[in-house]
């Protein structure tokens, strides 16, 4: 693994494009549908299963490229939930949602839920976890044939932030996904398919996830598309406090969720995870527009 000064910076000038996945010609947009009762910011409010589809299909209408439903929170401390109510609460949703033309992913750890929501429809698995979860995942992604998020992860929710420990966290996070990639080829993942997620807010103190965003032309080397899914979290609500705005709930965040998009895209991000897709997608255009621009420049 090369070090961090071996590294070339690289922004991608033209957009990833993914099997089965919309090709906008910009920065994805992926809208978060929580149908869970302890999201961190909107646990309970899709809970219901109607409520969800309607929601999700808000969301489509809204421009989301991607309707990512999850049946878990992985929010810090959240304790894990059954099988089958995971299932329950993701399969029906995820079904109407594909049934109706909306691409859709399944935010699971668990192959069993990965695998069922692919067969209602889910075009992507997104898994926090990259396969540690679950050893069965690696097989049951490479069986599917579809698009694969590996996120960065140490840890389940409710022990997480006792990991939360770095020498550079961007080196450490390059050379964690590094063997993450080498263990899903083993298992026989197409790794054209991978795309890596940096675990923004994951076994991460505010400083480490900013030092991530900051240097996300350095995660670039490991040669795979990013998905970044800052919206919400607690490190911008930290640096709100820390910048004069005092206390922000996390459902008031979404504008600065949006700047962070904005910042992402711009560095060459494949997709944004957002709660707002309407202020995610003028992100990710005003960062098309500023790309493009640079591009011209001698």
């Amino acid at each position: 693994m090369p070090t961090m000064q071996d590294v070339a910076v690289r922004r991608p000038r033209t957009p990833v494009e993914l099997e089965g996945l919309p090709r906008p010609g910009r920065c994805l947009v992926m809208g978060i549908l929580n149908v869970t009762p302890d999201s961190f910011s909107d646990g309970g409010l899709y809970a219901d299963i109607r409520c969800a589809i309607d929601r999700g299909l808000g969301l489509a209408a809204q421009g989301a490229d991607i309707v990512d439903v999850g049946g878990e929170s992985t929010r810090p401390g959240a304790q894990p939930v059954g099988l089958e109510e995971e299932l329950a609460r993701t399969v029906p949703v995820v079904r109407e949602l594909a049934q109706a033309g909306v691409c859709t992913s399944i935010d699971t750890m668990h192959a069993p839920v990965a695998r069922a929501a692919v067969e209602a429809g889910a075009r992507l698995v997104n898994d926090v976890s990259g396969g540690l979860a679950d050893p069965a995942m690696a097989a049951t992604v490479a069986a599917a044939g579809v698009p694969y998020v590996a996120m960065h992860w140490r840890a389940p929710s409710r022990e997480m932030d006792r990991h939360a420990e770095y020498g550079d966290v961007v080196a450490d996070v390059i050379a964690e996904l590094g063997r993450r990639l080498w263990r899903l080829a083993e298992g026989g993942v197409d790794l054209a398919r991978v795309v890596l997620d940096p675990g923004i807010g994951f076994s991460k103190r505010p400083e480490h996830d900013w030092a991530l965003l900051a240097r996300l032309g350095s995660l670039q080397q490991l040669g795979h598309p990013l998905l970044v899914g800052a919206s919400r979290k607690r490190f911008i609500g930290a640096a709100l406090a820390a910048g004069g705005a005092g206390e922000v709930p996390p459902a008031a965040r979404d504008v600065a969720s949006a700047a962070v998009s904005a910042l992402a895209a711009a560095e060459g991000a494949f997709c944004v995870r957002v709660h707002d897709v309407r202020a995610g997608l003028d992100a990710v255009r005003m960062a098309a527009a500023y790309r493009a621009h640079l591009d011209r420049e001698p």
